[in-house]
């Protein structure tokens, strides 16, 4: 039969007194020792949840915002079977279309119907008008004393057909942007529709031409120029 040999009770009342003495001795190093362990146990907590959370990005990445297009690539007209001159009048367009939008913010006349007149008088910029003068709405010169350069002939029909020169295309448009600011045109600043402008223009005497508007609305819609007049 087996027997337990226990500590007599003042033994173990001693034992107890010890370790309470020694508890009593060390215990900023205990405590120490725990906010170490504590500190350990927190940290390797925090790493595991960071690389699973590293994990799930990589498994599921945000997906990229959707590139954005410029103005002249996203609105030029997406139609097939286009002719050699239709293909012509768009790279023009293309050309042309920020600066068109530019006078529109700027003096108020609707891109499309700047971009169909340019090219109408120019013939997409290939006119000897164009091409040698920058002169793309046959802007006339009626200066009795003009400078060296100022203005160029191009027609032999009469002695007035004088067509000034422009250092740049852009100097052009904004010259036709001001003749249009004219007294003769102003009541056509407060209309934003190209049909509007398009026949105002005829009744205004902008060309002898009295199918112009009709010409002119042809290009817009055959082109879808409008589109240029919906971009703030």
């Amino acid at each position: 039969m087996l027997s337990l040999h226990l500590p007599s009770i003042p033994d173990l009342k001693i034992k107890i007194a010890l370790i309470i003495n020694w508890l009593h001795s060390n215990w900023t190093n205990i405590l120490l020792c725990s906010l170490v362990v504590y500190l350990l146990v927190r940290k390797n907590i925090t790493i595991q949840f960071s690389l699973n959370n590293d994990q799930l990005t990589s498994v599921a990445p945000t997906p990229p915002p959707p590139a954005k297009h410029s103005i002249s690539t996203s609105l030029v007209s997406t139609k097939t079977n286009l002719t050699k001159q239709q293909k012509l009048q768009l790279k023009y367009v293309k050309r042309f279309a920020k600066v068109a939008q530019g006078e529109m913010h700027k003096f108020g006349i609707p891109a499309s119907i700047t971009l169909a007149q340019g090219l109408l008088e120019s013939n997409a910029g290939k006119s000897p008008l164009a091409s040698k003068n920058n002169n793309h709405f046959g802007i006339k010169c009626f200066s009795k004393k003009c400078k060296k350069g100022h203005c160029s002939n191009f027609s032999d029909d009469s002695h007035k057909d004088f067509f000034k020169v422009y250092p740049t295309a852009w100097d052009s448009y904004r010259a036709h942007s001001k003749f249009l600011q004219g007294r003769r045109y102003q009541h056509l600043l407060k209309e934003t529709n190209y049909k509007s402008w398009a026949n105002g223009l005829v009744k205004a005497g902008y060309a002898t031409d009295q199918a112009y508007g009709k010409k002119l609305i042809r290009l817009i819609e055959s082109l879808e120029l409008y589109k240029y007049d919906e971009v703030i």
